[in-house]
């Protein structure tokens, strides 16, 4: 006999009951596991939403209070230049409206871009034909003012192409490239090489190398640095996903300050949504800066002169006003008295009247 004309044992449910009850518990089933999807997919939303919110918060909170009394200028801020003033289209008639902007600032350096390094570190002179001219012109009419050589070059960290510190030849002809500027009559370099992993041990022995050129010869060097881990070991982190991670580790950091004579901050292109939470980021960094750069080096932090709105730099929160106040919250709270501290000005092309303006008012004074 077939199975499934047996008989049910004795209070079982009848055949037709329980073929009715199996497709409402398949349903049951079903019904759960959408209730567990949905609850799995809200939680995977909103805990780093939750995340976000909580640091967006704290750095919000940063931006808040007053700064010390006397957080103003040092007279040892800077101002990065573009290369039309080494390239042959600027005129002793731009060099006196530049004059004229900068009197009354607390601007001591230029940093004239007069590269870009070729990938093997060589400089041909045909980059900056007229260097001779600019320098002589600002110490004419700008006496004090010191003309640095703004020298830089993509690495080939990221894409492949580009400049390899790791090759001793190229670090040499880079130091040949800063001896060739000097000669030219610049009274610094400035090097900007990016993008530039943090732990870097062939960066540090370049500057090891140029720093050596530089004393020698009396004049500066000066570095663009990349932003501290505004949380612990995050350029770890982010170096899982991308072999250009965004920041340096505060002990790097001080490990480049170290080294040379001033660095400065490119404390822009935050990615932050809002003055507030801008500026309570620089106040972040600028603290961080603080305490691993030596008493002996400038401190410089970047203020942004220029307008973009992207994902990376929002022109409606990354303003000279919300610069300038996280800047001196970051001094107030850590070091309030430092000498060796200014801002930095990028860059000269880009600025607005409302830039010069904010900076006067809310640093200079």
């Amino acid at each position: 006999m077939d199975r499934t004309e047996d008989a049910a044992p004795a209070g079982a449910p009848a055949a037709d009951d329980t073929a009715k009850d199996a497709p409402a518990s398949d349903g049951g089933r079903q019904a759960r596991r959408r209730r567990r999807l949905v609850r799995g997919a809200l939680v995977a939303v909103l805990v780093p939403l939750v995340s976000l919110l909580a640091v967006l918060t704290a750095l919000g909170v940063n931006y808040t209070g007053d700064p010390a009394d006397g957080t103003y200028t040092r007279d040892r801020d800077a101002l990065w230049l573009g290369h039309a003033w080494v390239d042959g289209r600027k005129k002793d008639a731009d060099v006196t409206a530049l004059a004229r902007r900068l009197r009354g600032t607390g601007i001591r350096d230029l940093y004239v871009h007069s590269g870009p390094l070729e990938h093997d570190g060589t400089l041909p002179e045909s980059r900056y034909p007229r260097a001779r001219w600019f320098v002589d012109a600002v110490h004419e009419k700008l006496p004090g003012i010191r003309v640095q050589a703004f020298l830089g070059d993509v690495l080939a960290s990221e894409s492949g192409e580009g400049m390899v510190l790791a090759d001793p030849d190229t670090r040499a002809a880079v130091v040949r490239s800063a001896r060739q500027v000097l000669d030219t009559g610049y009274e610094g370099v400035h090097l900007d090489l990016e993008p530039m992993p943090s732990g870097d041990r062939d960066f540090l022995a370049l500057l090891d190398a140029l720093r050596r050129e530089t004393r020698s010869r009396d004049a500066r060097l000066s570095v663009a640095a990349h932003q501290i881990d505004p949380l612990p070991e995050l350029h770890t982190v982010f170096g899982l996903f991308t072999e250009n991670p965004k920041w340096w580790s505060q002990e790097f950091f001080g490990q480049v300050a170290r080294r040379v004579d001033q660095i400065a901050m490119m404390s822009y292109d935050t990615a932050q949504p809002l003055e507030s939470t801008y500026g309570g980021y620089v106040a972040q960094q600028t603290s961080l800066a603080l305490e691993v750069t030596p008493p002996a080096t400038d401190l410089l932090m970047g203020l942004p002169f220029y307008w973009e709105s992207n994902f990376d730099h929002w022109g409606h929160a990354e303003t000279v006003p919300a610069a300038v106040r996280g800047v001196r919250l970051g001094l107030s709270r850590t070091d309030a008295d430092r000498a060796r501290f200014g801002v930095a000005l990028y860059i000269d092309f880009a600025a607005t009247e409302a830039d010069w303006r904010a900076y006067r008012e809310d640093w200079v004074r």
